[in-house]
């Protein structure tokens, strides 16, 4: 019965995406002006047109919305909620500015504080990477998200790349980063960079082009939720930097800790090395 029900608003989230990712290319084509936010982060007229998509799909599924460009509930709202949906209706922003292509869209059904179920948008591409706890992880063309016989499932890999692939973002590295680049070349020897803006880092992680994605700069819970529970259905993690401990979502405090991502390969080799 959950399986189904997973199913079922997993294709309200994919309606939702094509629709929305048909506003932002056509934004995108046309050209826009960026503004920006009272934090200094940018806005465009493709977020907000997105935003308004996605809301409009994922409401009468009677799950609350926590979406970046929408008023937050405020947390003693919140904490009450057993079930809601994450959102960021234009992940990567900045490189939308840009023009490289390297934005997505990000939905995650978050459950008891625990991500569940993952989608992954890329306009660009015009696919989607979805998968969760009932879902397996499957990569499906914006045209075939009624027909499941065209989804390209995907299984978990079992070795780690030669050299192992850290993904990382566009900006330069950090301190923190170095060092655990650092951590990385001890227990793998050397290393390539794969390095790309936004969540579609995840479309690499979750194929194995990429096995591990450190990530010790600001983010908030939309920018990761989904790819969470997408890696996690993969036998991967990601965990809290420091503590260890998978990532859990509608805190007090929406923004992440600093966090790093594994493949199942990773994880199975540093069980075994232990």
């Amino acid at each position: 019965m959950e399986q189904r029900a997973h199913y079922d608003l997993l294709q309200v989230a994919l309606a939702a995406v094509v629709e929305a990712s048909a506003e932002i290319m056509r934004v995108y084509q046309e050209g826009f002006s960026p503004n920006y936010k009272r934090d200094g982060s940018p806005v465009t007229q493709a977020d907000l047109a997105s935003n308004a998509i996605l809301e409009r799909h994922l409401i009468p599924t009677n799950i609350p919305l926590l979406t970046e460009e929408s008023v937050h509930a405020s947390y003693e709202e919140r904490h009450e909620w057993q079930r809601l949906w994450c959102i960021d209706p234009l992940d990567g922003t900045k490189e939308f500015i840009k023009r490289n292509d390297e934005f997505a869209i990000n939905i995650a059904l978050i459950e008891h504080k625990k991500p569940v179920l993952g989608i992954i948008a890329s306009p660009v591409e015009q696919t989607v990477l979805v998968g969760g706890k009932h879902v397996q992880p499957a990569l499906i063309p914006f045209d075939a998200i009624h027909d499941s016989s065209a989804w390209q499932l995907i299984e978990w890999k079992h070795e780690i790349n030669s050299p192992i692939v850290i993904a990382t973002s566009r900006t330069p590295h950090s301190g923190a980063t170095l060092d655990y680049i650092h951590k990385t070349d001890e227990q793998f020897g050397t290393h390539t960079f794969l390095k790309k803006g936004s969540a579609l880092k995840f479309f690499d992680l979750a194929l194995g082009n990429a096995d591990v994605y450190p990530r010790f700069a600001p983010t908030m819970e939309w920018d990761i939720a989904a790819g969470q529970a997408i890696m996690e259905a993969l036998g991967g993690s990601v965990y809290h930097a420091v503590s260890g401990e998978p990532l859990y979502y509608n805190k007090a405090n929406l923004l992440n800790p600093y966090f790093v991502v594994n493949s199942h390969a990773v994880n199975k080799y540093l069980e075994r090395h232990a």
